[in-house]
């Protein structure tokens, strides 16, 4: 008996929600390869040919290589410290046993619930205390590992990695770090990739924290991003074309990371 395929009821949902993603980014394109005036006045559905000369005046009027640097070396820190950290907070809370093990993660996840508002100006004080106000350790120190990156590495490590294979590493001789990373880290992989994907979003759309932790010549790309909507016109070509252009690390990030989540999945299934 043949196996049936997979018809339209599976393939046309999947095909809608992959255009509905992927209409944001191609709005964004289109309306960066139009004249703003030509654009208001006709709205074409088809790019035009001046995404380039939008570019460049991107280039022009902000700081967009400094604040794509900065925003890569703040993003890139903060993720590679909240998934190492978390999976090793979360490999603590799911494996090892010591006291006040439950409080303490309770304590971890309830801090999920307090504003990230009611910190800002304790936050901003403790930093210029330290003499870091205007500089990037002002936006990578307070990031480096989050409540959300433990409970989710916790939850996961707990279901992914069983009691026995920890042991059998301790009676093997590993240490706690050895059995960390011989034996957790590539067990949850694809946890570990989807965690690094939402932190880098997260850290690349962040605005609020670097607008008020750096100084105008010390931006990070949403920051610098923002100047060119200041004044009482506003250039939305310009605009969108900036985003476009900063929104092509992110993608790189994705497609890096997704390969990640799937060659993950597929080892697992495979051991299965």
């Amino acid at each position: 008996m043949s196996e049936k395929r997979p018809g339209f009821a599976v393939y046309g949902p999947l095909i809608a929600f992959i255009i509905a993603s992927a209409f944001p980014f191609y709005w964004a394109f289109l309306v960066g390869s139009h004249d703003d005036q030509h654009f208001k006045a006709e709205q074409p559905w088809l790019p035009g040919g001046n995404f380039l000369v939008n570019a460049k005046d991107v280039l022009d009027k902000v700081e967009f290589w400094k604040a794509l640097g900065n925003s890569l070396i703040v993003s890139g820190t903060v993720t590679v410290s909240v998934v190492v950290l978390s999976s090793l907070a979360g490999f603590a809370f799911a494996k090892l046993r010591f006291k006040g093990r439950g409080p303490l993660l309770v304590f971890v996840v309830a801090t999920l619930a307090v504003p990230t508002q009611l910190g800002i100006i304790p936050l901003y004080m403790a930093m210029a205390e330290f003499g870091w106000a205007g500089e990037l350790g002002a936006v990578i120190v307070p990031n480096l590992i989050t409540a959300f990156g433990v409970f989710w590495m916790r939850q996961f490590i707990a279901d992914a990695v069983p009691d026995e294979l920890v042991e059998a590493a301790r009676m093997d001789g590993c240490s706690l770090l050895s059995t960390y990373w011989h034996v957790c880290l590539p067990a949850v992989r694809p946890a570990a990739a989807m965690l690094g994907i939402f932190t880098f979003m997260t850290s690349w759309n962040d605005f609020l924290w670097p607008l008020i932790a750096l100084n105008a010549e010390n931006p990070t790309i949403q920051v610098a991003l923002e100047k060119l909507k200041s004044g009482y016109y506003v250039n939305n070509s310009l605009v969108l074309a900036g985003t476009t252009m900063a929104t092509i690390p992110v993608l790189i990030v994705f497609l890096v990371l997704g390969r990640q989540i799937v060659a993950g999945i597929m080892q697992g299934a495979v051991k299965g």
